[in-house]
């Protein structure tokens, strides 16, 4: 569950994560303010994840690729990590292209099928 009071951060408990939600036009000029945002989620959650939902941001290209680069390095210095949750088929392109190391949520670990994958088997296959 999450609780706020008027003027502070949500107080977060184990089950819920940290989520900032990050505006419809999002540019440089807002980095300071969700970096901060950021490193006070970071430190007060629980593994230090911080997910940034980005289904509603209108800003587009490496503008917001910078923006998110300069939240994984403040939530890094924070000693958490930031996932990115709802990322356009255009910014899931532009990340693996210029390999920026954030968590897309939804993606599977390296070197495992994508989640509602399961591997067939065929008989006669020798057990694992």
């Amino acid at each position: 569950m999450s609780r706020g009071r008027a003027g502070r951060l949500p107080t977060v408990d184990s089950v819920t994560p940290a989520v900032l939600v990050l505006p419809p036009f999002v540019g440089r000029d807002d980095v300071g303010r969700l970096s901060r945002d950021v490193r006070a989620r970071a430190a007060a959650a629980e593994g230090g994840v911080v997910v940034c939902d980005v289904g509603g941001v209108l800003t587009s290209g490496l503008v917001l690729v910078d923006v998110l680069a300069r939240l994984q390095l403040a939530a890094r210095r924070a000693g958490g990590r930031i996932r990115v949750r709802g990322p356009s088929p255009e910014l899931r392109a532009l990340l693996g292209l210029l390999a920026l190391p954030v968590e897309l949520e939804g993606q599977s670990e390296q070197g495992e099928p994508p989640l509602g994958v399961e591997e067939a088997v065929e008989p006669g296959d020798p057990a694992a």
